[in-house]
């Protein structure tokens, strides 16, 4: 567009009677087909790319090892005592939800079950505010409360981050189903539900960037070198870039909506496009 503006064919199919949505339709077209591409891309290609890569960067690089793994929903773990189960491990605040410990004898039989709502890393332990213990013997079984006590784990944070699982890793619909999973067990979604409505907004960057971009090529190539126009490109994306950075900033901080921080870049996008194609036409 920018060649066709210094070379004044803009003007002559203006001339012609072409309006400039008529001009820009072509390319609008073909991004968003583009768009589509890159949405497929995303759900069915790169949770997979993603997984695999980060499988490789954990276990041959950082040659961290995990243990027996069982299912994929929560994280079963064969520890040395037995077998560890967590719903959900926040690896910011290094903290076990839904902790459910199983300790078996040498003869695989269940001696005890261990079970703490939530577990916090304290530098050299887990600890726990309230601990239910289920002791099993020959005569029956006993419970009995601890509180405020150190976990029989041998775990450190380092070895539950292997089984994180960074939002690219998730397609659109699993994301949105480990969120209702989440949501019935009581844990913040938040940020969970930021990264499902940007799986939705990001791959539109291409029609906004030729939205927004088209009045700028017909309105100043025709007086601008190739300079100011690759300066202009760079910063009309660098301005993408940190309105959807800042958008999802405020939504996992809580002080927009979810759905809005995702789309917050696109909106504003979509109005400045509006304004100059007005303003062009």
């Amino acid at each position: 567009l920018g060649m066709l503006s210094r070379n004044q064919e803009i003007t002559a199919m203006r001339c012609a009677g072409l309006s400039m949505n008529r001009i820009a339709f072509p390319l609008l077209g073909v991004s968003l087909l583009i768009s589509l591409f890159t949405l497929f891309w995303n759900e069915g290609l790169v949770p997979v790319f993603t997984s695999k890569s980060e499988q490789i960067y954990k276990r041959e690089v950082k040659k961290i090892q995990p243990q027996s793994v069982i299912g994929t929903k929560d994280v079963w773990i064969r520890g040395k005592a037995g077998f560890i189960n967590v719903d959900r491990f926040d690896t910011k605040k290094n903290v076990l939800e839904g902790l459910t410990i199983y300790v078996l004898d040498r003869d695989f039989v269940l001696q005890r079950i261990v079970e703490a709502q939530t577990a916090h890393w304290n530098g050299s332990s887990w600890q726990a505010d309230a601990i239910w213990e289920w002791n099993f013997s020959g005569n029956g079984k006993t419970m009995q409360r601890v509180a405020a006590t150190s976990l029989p784990l041998t775990q450190t944070p380092e070895d539950f981050k292997v089984f994180e699982r960074d939002p690219d890793e998730f397609g659109f619909f699993e994301l949105q189903k480990q969120i209702a999973e989440f949501k019935a067990i009581g844990v913040d979604t938040t940020e969970y539900q930021v990264n499902l409505w940007v799986k939705l907004a990001l791959p539109l960057i291409s029609p906004l960037m030729v939205f927004i971009g088209i009045p700028f090529a017909v309105k100043h190539a025709s007086g601008a070198g190739m300079a100011l126009s690759f300066a202009l490109t760079m910063a009309i994306g660098f301005g993408y870039w940190f309105l959807l950075a800042f958008g999802i900033s405020l939504g996992r901080g809580g002080v927009i909506p979810p759905f809005l921080s995702a789309w917050l870049a696109n909106m504003i996008f979509v109005l400045v496009g509006l304004f100059f194609f007005m303003v062009e036409e």
